[in-house]
């Protein structure tokens, strides 16, 4: 699925780790470093278009394989990942009021 597909209404996952996340991540997104996952599966919706997103589009491959292998059919990998996100115009911010960017 590429940037411009993703729905508005989409779960955004971010699977990165803490760091990536901080640096700049996208609006509204939720983050679930891909480690954590498997102890957190629960907390992924299963009745929702789910988008999986990490730096460039390979960890966030991995858990929608992940995850369709437990039972989950609204699962899409985010193409490109962030550096794909931001590429293509869309907004990333960060929590501390800092200019945020895609590590």
């Amino acid at each position: 699925m590429t940037p411009s597909q993703v729905e508005p209404s989409a779960y955004l996952l971010d699977v990165r780790e803490p760091d990536e996340w901080a640096a700049g991540h996208a609006p509204g997104a939720h983050h679930l470093p891909m480690m954590e996952v498997p102890a957190r599966i629960a907390e992924i919706p299963a009745d929702t278009e789910v988008v999986v997103v990490c730096r460039s589009g390979g960890r966030s491959g991995q858990v929608v394989s992940y995850l369709m292998g437990n039972g989950w059919d609204n699962v899409h990998n985010l193409d490109g990942g962030m550096l794909g996100w931001a590429a293509a115009g869309r907004d990333v911010v960060d929590e501390s009021g800092q200019p945020a960017r895609v590590l």
